[in-house]
């Protein structure tokens, strides 16, 4: 390959320190490399986005490519086509003469050319006697070369991204489908609980999912869906629950009056200190934990915690206990409380609850009295942590579009 020294452009073209800069890295080719340029031209088509390219300049492009004889770019070959403007607007499907400067503009923007302008701007190639070319002046394909491996991978994470963004929105729509009938039935059914606002919850999301969404928008309206979906599915197993237990109750009443075999001392409970004794409250069902949240999901609302995780990190659920343990104490909310909530809402849910807190410690007066308070509402069942950390996600995703 040629290699000559810094060339600036002819006209009123301006010369710019990223055109100096890609000049110099394209003499620093490592010897002997290759590349199919169809390849390459594959790799750049599918990273367009990334490049700031649209589709009329990969036409340009295109065609460019198809004035270099060889398949394959070389280290060591002459990489500088020189088509005159009619030439490349026939290859390019009859672009405009504008459009077709433009478009040249944009890919030399993107560092996927260079200009190498002769004196008088026109594009040329001397020959030498052997009638090889000697020198050109043109279009340098360079770039492309040096940077195959890049537009690989950046073509690699545009696949990736789309595969995700696919993905994301065939699980959002899975999603709101379940809330949707979920809602659905249990206000056709008459189940208890404040469906209204549930809903109305639901349309605020659905309302908030753009016509072209990214995948970070996806995303973002998919963790607070699936946190709307957690709270349905604790609203409903808490009543299940609820219903059995009341259900037990009436069987084992109707079943202790029907029953003649035994005597009225074998119905009476027994003393604690005699052998095989029970507590009374051992027979009664104990309300189980709800289930727990994504852990994922809780660092995205709650990242202040992280720092005080190992190395300022949290990647498990030990991690994020044992950071609760630390909060806990900063906060100053006593061992008894942090440990009733452990036994009514479950460890890790306990963890979340600090985690909020502690997203929100500038406007709660008394943590540990306000912990207590969530406690007691999660054993009536009044209380669910979805409904927080969808909260603390909608403030984070409006506080980062204002930054933005």
């Amino acid at each position: 390959m040629e290699i000559g020294s810094v060339t600036t452009p002819f006209g009123r073209r301006p010369m710019t320190l990223a055109l100096v800069r890609r000049q110099i890295e394209t003499s620093e080719i490592k010897p002997g490399k290759t590349a199919d340029k169809w390849k390459v031209f594959r790799a750049a088509s599918e990273a367009r986005e990334l490049l700031g390219l649209q589709d009329r300049s990969l036409a340009v492009l295109d065609a460019l490519l198809s004035f270099y004889p060889d398949t394959e770019l070389r280290q060591d070959a002459q990489l500088i086509v020189f088509p005159s403007n009619a030439q490349l607007t026939l290859r390019a499907h009859g672009i405009a003469g504008a459009t077709l400067r433009r478009h040249l503009a944009l890919l030399v923007e993107a560092g996927l050319i260079v200009r190498k302008d002769s004196a008088n701007g026109k594009r040329f190639a001397r020959k030498d006697k052997a009638g090889a070319i000697d020198s050109a002046f043109g279009f340098d394909l360079s770039p492309l070369l040096m940077r195959a491996e890049e537009l690989a991978v950046m073509a690699q994470q545009v696949v990736s991204d789309r595969f995700a963004l696919r993905r994301a929105k065939e699980d959002l729509t899975i999603c709101r489908r379940d809330v949707r009938k979920l809602i659905s039935a249990a206000i056709e059914e008459g189940a208890s609980g404040n469906w209204e606002s549930i809903e109305a919850m639901y349309i605020g999301l659905v309302d908030r999912i753009p016509r072209s969404p990214t995948l970070s928008e996806v995303n973002s309206i998919l963790d607070e869906m699936e946190l709307l979906l957690q709270e349905v599915i604790n609203i409903l197993e808490m009543q299940q629950k609820d219903e059995n237990y009341t259900t037990n109750g009436d069987h084992n009443e109707c079943h202790i009056q029907n029953s003649n075999t035994k005597s009225i001392y074998e119905l009476e409970p027994r003393s604690r200190s005699e052998p095989g004794a029970k507590a009374v409250d051992d027979d009664r069902p104990k309300r189980e934990p709800v289930r727990n949240f994504p852990l994922g999901m809780v660092m995205r609302a709650c990242p202040e915690i992280a720092i005080y995780g190992p190395g300022g990190m949290i990647g498990s659920w030990r991690e994020m206990m044992g950071a609760a343990v630390v909060v806990r104490s900063m906060l100053g909310v006593s061992p008894s409380a942090y440990q009733e909530a452990c036994d009514v809402m479950g460890p890790e849910n306990a963890a979340t609850a600090i985690a909020c807190i502690l997203e929100r410690a500038g406007h709660i007066n008394s943590p540990g009295g306000y912990l207590r308070d969530l406690t007691r509402k999660a054993a009536r069942g009044e209380f669910s942590l979805g409904r927080v950390l969808m909260a603390l996600l909608r403030a984070h995703e409006q506080g980062d579009r204002a930054v933005g």
